[in-house]
């Protein structure tokens, strides 16, 4: 059941939101040859507290997971494309690396979501070609979630910015409603047709985050049981925000 946000509501979001925004904007120091993803888990939890918040991955358990999620943020390196574990199996960053942060907030009993694809020193072409697609993928999505509109809408625009590219959807992973809970409905999925799927009403917020792949579409789930990446161990990127659907157009409440 979608469940749509009051004005106040999406007020406490936007303010939520930039204090998301300002922690994902000061880690991009740790975007470098040489940092790990221990270290970034351990800035965004102290950083988060720091902020009067609570980290939402911290201890989370997704439908079907066997344990619960057992840091404060997603590090998902290359092929990585999701839900990377940045405390247990601790990675060091390298030359030519793309590396996601993925992180969520709980702020007076509300919830959002934001992720940011960082490249590490002198990344390759083909590197820099998907995190600008991916990227304008989701600024395409945004412009589309507008009163009147359908989540199909959006789903289409950031299907065929990746098409534009020779790039691929990653196949079973989507936005999704947020705001009560870290995932609600609806799902946003990264592709599909125009004119389909729930309609976009005035106080739906939501995540956007289009997730593109260098090569094939297929993923598979990591034994650690909580990372996807991409079968064939291509590049992947994701960006995310999180917006609100108000009666003058959408506003990212992550920035």
């Amino acid at each position: 059941m979608i469940r749509l946000k009051t004005e106040a509501e999406i007020k406490l979001l936007k303010e939520e939101g930039k204090i998301l925004a300002t922690i994902m904007k000061d880690s991009k120091k740790f975007a470098i040859v040489g940092a790990n993803s221990d270290e970034v888990n351990t800035f965004f939890e102290k950083e988060i507290k720091k902020a009067g918040c609570i980290p939402a991955f911290l201890n989370y358990r997704p439908h079907g997971a066997k344990r619960a999620f057992p840091a404060a943020i997603c590090v998902s390196i290359n092929h990585e494309i999701v839900h990377g574990i940045p405390n247990e199996n601790i990675k060091t960053f390298e030359e030519g690396d793309i590396v996601t942060f993925d992180a969520g907030l709980i702020y007076k009993g509300m919830y959002l979501d934001h992720a940011w694809t960082f490249p590490i020193g002198e990344i390759s072409k083909e590197a820099k070609i998907l995190l600008r697609a991916t990227q304008e993928a989701l600024n395409l999505g945004i412009k589309q979630a507008k009163i009147g509109r359908q989540i199909g809408d959006i789903s289409n625009v950031i299907e065929e910015r990746a098409y534009e590219d020779d790039l691929f959807v990653v196949d079973g992973l989507s936005g999704h409603g947020v705001g009560y809970e870290i995932h609600e409905d609806p799902y946003v999925p990264n592709i599909g047709d125009k004119r389909t799927g729930p309609k976009i009403e005035e106080g739906l917020v939501i995540a956007i985050e289009p997730m593109f792949a260098l090569g094939a579409s297929d993923i598979i789930l990591e034994k650690d049981g909580h990372t996807y990446s991409t079968a064939d161990k291509s590049l992947s990127a994701q960006f995310e925000h999180t917006i609100a659907i108000t009666k003058n157009g959408p506003i990212i409440l992550t920035q």
